[in-house]
């Protein structure tokens, strides 16, 4: 989930033996440099993979095609076109915060559609601001925050805290476990400058800077 600008995945989840791979964004942002996919092949021969069915590419279309990875560029909706229980893995790093907020809930819920009952997701969520790695998002009130001029900014995150946004994975069906947890020591922002609600919210939650979480199907073994 949000490969950004590397579909470097797309190999390396095949040397590994994955059979298929679904890389998941808002827009096409990949490079389309095959030379930089070439030379992850040649690290992946290097590290003792066989990637003799995959390593014949001139283009990244190709690349994609024996890699058998399907890569897709419309966020929540192309989330939906893949099929129910038919993922083993899902991860991200520093993507859940900038997933916009009116979709996040329901975009769990498809992570949780998509994934198998044996399956698990990990991710890794970074709750800092991404305009001076503070709070700073917390300043602005929600109709200018959640506008399309930000949400397109580049430095827009959904500004869920930790608890909430732990608090929905539960709600969409999956057991939770959490991993590292980090956390400022004091608040980076100036209490007095945040907007509601996050002005009045308990300090421990406001200090969580980012975390770690596995999740699996609710139930599963």
């Amino acid at each position: 989930l949000g490969p950004g600008d590397s579909l470097s995945t797309a190999l390396i989840a095949k040397a590994f033996g994955a059979s298929r791979t679904y890389l998941v964004d808002a827009a096409d942002f990949a490079n389309r440099d095959v030379e930089r996919y070439k030379m992850v092949c040649r690290y992946l021969e290097g590290q003792g993979h066989d990637i003799s069915s995959f390593s014949e590419f001139s283009t990244v279309d190709q690349m994609l095609e024996q890699s058998t990875c399907c890569y897709l560029t419309d966020g929540l909706a192309s989330l939906k076109t893949i099929p129910d229980a038919s993922v083993d893995f899902i991860w991200s790093q520093a993507v859940l915060e900038h997933v916009r907020k009116d979709i996040f809930f329901e975009t769990i819920c498809e992570l949780r559609r998509v994934l198998k009952d044996d399956g698990v997701c990990s991710h890794q969520v970074d709750l800092k601001d991404h305009l001076n790695s503070a709070l700073n998002n917390l300043r602005f009130h929600e109709k200018i925050w959640e506008a399309d001029f930000f949400a397109g900014s580049g430095f827009y995150t959904n500004r869920i805290r930790y608890v909430e946004m732990v608090k929905m994975f539960s709600q969409a069906g999956f057991e939770v476990k959490i991993g590292t947890v980090t956390s400022w020591n004091t608040l980076p922002t100036r209490r007095s400058s945040l907007v509601e609600p996050y002005r009045s919210m308990d300090e421990d939650t406001l200090l969580v800077s980012g975390f770690d979480v596995l999740l699996r199907v609710m139930g599963s073994k």
